[in-house]
This record gives structure tokens, C-alpha cells and sequence, in this order.
């Protein structure tokens, strides 16, 4: 069950159950301001977010390959900005090392490392598929518990990783 809430600054905020716990989301001024992904059921339920968003998230669920077309507010550094668009380039079924993906950008592993923690859309921007150089890594600033677990579903489900 989906549920929305409208706020005078926030905007349209709504949450989702998911098959990995639930998603949440913002919008603001038509564009998506957020998307967070938790391990746990939403704590309630009410009306449907807008629909392209739902039908955007049935495909994602359906087709990890599916491509998102929605409107995104503008948010963080320069640099920041850089790594989620490298992000959006890794295709689903596929993970880079977070030290690759830096010395792509010409950066540090570490730096990679916060700007997907400051990730604010999750999915859209899959921080999801950059990994540890000896594992799956870190999620949400994380490096164990729910957190990774559902890490390594989106990764499943994606088909990075085989199912035990």
C-alpha cells in the first residue's frame, strides 16, 4: 500500500512497501527531491504517489534493466553531481569497485564513497552497484545488518550477484 503526504515547504512526500522493506520519496516542484530505500514495511499506508513514479517503481521491480525517465531537482556539489552521473551509467546486472569508479573521476575511493552515501535517489542514482574491492561493501553509510541485506537484493535482483 502507498502512501502520500503533502507538506507546505516539503512538498509531495509518499512511502511504498517494497519486496525489500518500503520506499520513500519526495517531490518538489514536479521533480523527484528524494527517494530512499529502507529495509523495514512502511510504518503506514494511504493514498498512491503520483503515478509516473509508481509505474516507474513496478517496472524497476518487474525489469531492473527498465530506464527511469523522471524529472530530478537539482542537488549537491559539483563533484557529487559527477559521481551520481557516473553512477547512472553502470548498467543494471554490473557493479564497479568503488576504487574504479574513482580512478575514472580522477578521485579517491573514500570520496566515491561519500558522494554515494549523499546520494539523494536511490535506484535512479544505483550507488547500490559500486562495491568493495573484496565484497559487496557498504550501503547507506553502513557496512553491516538490513542496510547491506538489502544492498545485496537490489544486487540479486539485478542479476550481480547469484542467489544462494
Amino acid at each position: 500500500m502507498l502512501a502520500t503526504h503533502v507538506g507546505a515547504a516539503a512538498g509531495i512526500r509518499f512511502t511504498a512497501a517494497a519486496p525489500f522493506g518500503s520506499i520513500a520519496g519526495e517531490l518538489r516542484g514536479g521533480r523527484l527531491w528524494a527517494l530512499e530505500l529502507h529495509p523495514h514495511p512502511p510504518a503506514g499506508a494511504g493514498d498512491r504517489p503520483p503515478a509516473e513514479l509508481a509505474a516507474a517503481l513496478r517496472r524497476y521491480l518487474r525489469d531492473p534493466a527498465a530506464s527511469w525517465s523522471l524529472p530530478l531537482a537539482r542537488r549537491g556539489t559539483d563533484f557529487q553531481r559527477r559521481v551520481w552521473a557516473a553512477l547512472r551509467r553502470i548498467p543494471a546486472g554490473r557493479t564497479m569497485t568503488y576504487g574504479e569508479l574513482a580512478r575514472r573521476l580522477g578521485s579517491g575511493a573514500r570520496a566515491v564513497a561519500a558522494a554515494c552515501r549523499a546520494n539523494p535517489v536511490a535506484l535512479i542514482v544505483p550507488c547500490h552497484r559500486v562495491v568493495a574491492r573484496g565484497g559487496i561493501g557498504g550501503y547507506q553509510g553502513v557496512r553491516s545488518g538490513p542496510e547491506v541485506e538489502l544492498k545485496r537484493w537490489l544486487l540479486s535482483h539485478e542479476g550481480a550477484l547469484r542467489a544462494d
